[in-house]
């Protein structure tokens, strides 16, 4: 659930927040005179956020790479050849 609360908080019940940020995973909404100021998160939700940003723009510049390529592959091909390839290694 979405939490907004003023930046107040942030000074007066730290501890609060930082176990709701924690224990929820979710970021805190910070207002100032009303309006919108900061976002409050856990390490650990900033670093989920970091990676799926990461690979959301990996699969963005794959998928425009594909859109590009001259030949395509069958999945099933390929897996085939890399099976063959590893027996081979061993």
């Amino acid at each position: 659930m979405l939490q907004i609360r003023p930046v107040t908080d942030l000074r007066n019940n730290f501890t609060d927040i930082s176990k709701i940020v924690h224990e929820n995973m979710l970021p805190i909404f910070l207002t100032k005179n009303g309006y919108g100021d900061m976002v409050v998160m856990s390490i650990e939700t900033y670093e989920k956020m970091v990676l799926e940003n990461k690979i959301a723009e990996k699969l963005r510049l794959s998928s425009i790479e594909a859109q590009n390529a001259d030949n395509w592959y069958d999945f099933d091909d390929v897996a085939k050849e890399m099976r063959e390839r590893l027996l081979e290694k061993l």
